[in-house]
């Protein structure tokens, strides 16, 4: 099944889309805890406290804490 194309174009004020809702779906939050940073492995955005710091590529990068897959399923028995 295709997916159905919306068709945009810049209006006068500059502003392109019409349906888009305004702001980034990861706001910045009061407490410096609770911001979410994605997995550098997998690409999800999880809350700090989910994540841990791994030496890769001879930097620190923020990883999912025990392993992608097996916090994906504990988060997935949760729900």
């Amino acid at each position: 099944m295709a997916k159905e194309t919306t068709k945009t174009t810049i209006e006068a004020d500059g502003l392109r889309y019409r349906s888009k809702a305004p702001g980034s779906p990861f706001a910045a939050t009061s407490s410096f805890g609770a911001a979410t940073m994605s997995c550098f492995l997998c690409g999800k955005h999880r809350p700090r406290a989910m994540l841990k710091s791994k030496k890769l590529l001879g930097k620190s990068q923020p990883v999912c804490a025990p392993s992608c897959k097996e916090l994906e399923a504990q988060l997935a028995a949760k729900k």
